[in-house]
């Protein structure tokens, strides 16, 4: 049987200065770093979320992609998802106020009758019918390397032209190989290095945008 402190006193801080104080902790530990001054609020974000240093410390950027992000939310473009759990995590009231739609399909009946057919992952097929409906917008991938890898291929042949892609899935099959093939390419991106990711650092990613985009509209 577990053997609980009954002594513990938690600390108290207030609800207002929780957030204030946990980005201040992440500054004071992350120690030195080669990220941008436009670069690095995405990354404090993205350690607040998932309290992962070595997660953060491997962020890699495209040169543009901090602008391109924001100007693709101050223009009220989509944010495509590759799953639920980011659709659901990203917060909307910023992004739409600029417009901005969050889109899903890796569960259109569509895409699961499709996906069926052709003996290929929903997440491919899902891409595919994201693309087809708007060749920009932001991509946030963070679950599925073949997504991701769908969505360079689809770069590659010029079908697909986002304006910004969050290339961050998470695993032990082709997730860090997704990810370096994202990094080849000329096109904004933010994408990490290794197996590290997931949905939370990409819905991390997302609303630091919103939030960056929005002290300039």
């Amino acid at each position: 049987m577990m053997d609980f402190n009954t002594d513990f006193k938690p600390i108290t801080v207030q609800p207002q200065e929780i957030e204030k104080t946990s980005l201040a902790t992440i500054t004071a530990e992350i120690g030195e770093h080669s990220f941008t001054a436009e670069q690095y609020p995405i990354v404090q974000r993205m350690i607040y979320a998932t309290a992962d240093f070595d997660l953060g410390r491997s962020m890699v950027f495209h040169k543009d992609a901090v602008q391109a992000g924001i100007q693709a939310i101050l223009n009220g473009e989509k944010i495509v998802t590759d799953v639920k759990m980011i659709h659901v995590g990203i917060s909307r009231p910023r992004l739409e106020k600029h417009g901005c739609e969050v889109k899903v399909h890796i569960s259109d009946p569509d895409v699961i009758e499709e996906a069926k057919r052709l003996n290929l992952t929903r997440a491919i097929v899902s891409i595919r019918k994201s693309v087809k409906e708007s060749k920009g917008g932001i991509y946030a991938i963070g679950n599925a390397p073949t997504a991701l890898l769908e969505l360079i291929r689809l770069v590659k042949e010029g079908v697909a032209k986002p304006s910004l892609v969050i290339g961050l899935p998470v695993g032990f099959v082709s997730a860090a190989e997704s990810k370096e093939e994202l990094a080849k390419l000329d096109i904004p991106f933010i994408t990490n290095i290794g197996r590290k990711g997931g949905s939370t650092a990409v819905v991390a990613a997302v609303n630091a945008f919103s939030i960056l985009a929005d002290s300039q509209s």
